[in-house]
């Protein structure tokens, strides 16, 4: 064990910081030396020092030996994963990253609709052909759910020949699927898990958490050591059962070959955080977690939950419905920000999202209790949009992603769409889950969710029409 209390990568960085060779290399600022007052500020002296690449003691991320090796190895024990990439540009690149290791031009992979976009952009990059499952969708709570066994027992039956299921677990929300029932079936069926754990890279560390994708016998899994762990911005590791060479020939052609030792040391270093007090602090973070629940759910005209029917909940998700104070979850969104100084991580048209980690203690929770007490007063008489759910059928995309990328196209206004095949992304953000694929038929559904998605003031990104009048169909 006191080889996971060690970080070789700091540790290297340190070492070629104080042996005091004068810089004629890379970055310009040269250790700090020609830094901007302002870049001074951001980072400190010694962190400048050691904003440096490619030496000797610093290994090489795309062929790892030393450091970056031994830092990657323990990380993979930690998460019991077999092997271990670690990722500086973003959860993104780890999943594209798994989907082009794994699939190829034809092959057909099993997509809920609540994947990420960067799903789609995998698609492209590695030519497979998605199947769009249906996910359940809670009219009680307001939220997308996950993917049922059954409905992946449906999808199989029709689409033996698919490859691999491309799986979110847990959502947003914090809403786990049936993970190990979920590998079982597929492996059965010779067909590969590939698991988006962005908001899952804690679950290790506490057994009232959902079973991490690695325990539950995922083939890979990309995690977001950024969202809800210790390390910076845009750092993310790829976990892997089995042969990795092939997932680290992918993120070779993904990653930056210029990669940024910051960001390295503070995956090891959120790493070493976990392996020396992990299951304390996500202990700590769930007892915070429900007693935030008690308190929210005693203030007039707000309620939260801490179990869904046939679904495991990751605790540390604290989802607040405000239907009943004639809010919106993006107009209260608004209130708490502008006028209560409370930032939320999500809001949709009935619920603001908060994240309680490892960070938190009773006095940050105890502020944001006390910004939800008064939310009451900003009550409104209006009544809340019904919400639709995301369509319900398993479809097959009339042509992949990658094609329709490549393909002519034509804006068309949107009403004049159905029966078309899209030629972008529709993405309403947060959460950042595409409501219409590259390659889809649009259909009439599909279209009123869009609208209801305008109406209650979700941002659009992916299109080219940013008010989402016209959209991009093929030719």
């Amino acid at each position: 064990m006191k080889k996971f209390y060690f970080a070789p990568i700091p540790n290297a960085m340190q070492k070629y910081s104080a042996d005091g060779a004068f810089a004629f290399h890379t970055p310009g600022h040269k250790q700090g030396l020609g830094a901007h007052e302002l870049l001074k500020k951001l980072i400190t002296a010694e962190g400048l020092r050691q904003e440096v690449s490619l030496m000797e003691e610093l290994d090489d991320l795309h062929s790892p030996h030393s450091c970056i090796r031994n830092a990657e190895k323990f990380a993979a024990e930690l998460w019991h994963a077999e092997d271990c990439l670690f990722i500086i540009n973003g959860t993104s690149c780890a999943i594209q990253a798994m989907i082009l290791a794994t699939l190829q031009t034809g092959d057909l992979v099993f997509v809920p609709r609540n994947s990420h976009r960067s799903v789609i952009s995998g698609l492209i990059l590695s030519g497979a052909l998605p199947i769009f499952l249906p996910i359940d969708f809670s009219s009680k709570l307001k939220i997308p759910l996950n993917l049922t066994v059954e409905t992946l027992q449906r999808a199989i039956r029709k689409f033996p020949q698919a490859k691999a299921l491309i799986l979110t677990s847990p959502n947003y929300y914090g809403v786990a699927a049936d993970l190990p029932k979920i590998a079982e079936i597929l492996h059965a069926a010779k067909m590969k898990l590939l698991v988006d754990e962005a908001h899952g890279a804690h679950l290790q560390f506490s057994e009232k958490l959902p079973i991490s994708a690695m325990d539950a016998g995922a083939d890979l899994a990309a995690q977001s050591t950024h969202k809800l762990l210790g390390s910076l911005t845009q750092t993310s590791m790829l976990m892997v059962r089995g042969d990795s060479a092939k997932v680290r020939r992918a993120a070779s052609l993904l990653q930056s070959t210029s990669p940024n030792y910051l960001l390295l040391a503070s995956l090891d270093i959120a790493r070493l955080q976990m392996a020396q007090s992990g299951s304390e602090k996500w202990s700590a973070a769930i007892e915070l977690s429900n007693q935030l629940r008690a308190d929210i759910n005693s203030i007039d005209g707000l309620k939260t939950f801490d179990a869904v029917k046939n679904f495991q909940l990751d605790l540390t998700k604290v989802t607040v419905n405000v239907e009943e104070l004639g809010l919106t979850g993006i107009e209260a969104e608004k209130i708490l920000r502008h006028e209560l100084k409370i930032q939320c991580e999500l809001s949709d048209a009935a619920n603001l999202l908060f994240l309680v980690t490892y960070a938190d203690t009773c006095a940050t929770v105890s502020k944001l209790i006390d910004a939800l007490k008064k939310l009451p007063l900003y009550k409104q008489s209006q009544s809340i949009t019904e919400i639709l759910s995301l369509p319900a059928e398993i479809v097959l995309a009339k042509m992949s992603p990658r094609q329709a990328f490549f393909s002519e196209s034509e804006s068309v206004p949107l009403d004049k769409c159905v029966g078309k095949i899209c030629a972008e992304e529709v993405t309403f953000y947060p959460p950042g889950i595409p409501i219409l694929n590259l390659g889809e038929i649009v259909t009439l559904e599909i279209i009123s969710y869009i609208r209801e998605q305008k109406n209650i003031g979700g941002r659009i990104i992916g299109t080219a029409d940013v008010e989402l009048n016209t959209l991009k169909v093929m030719k």
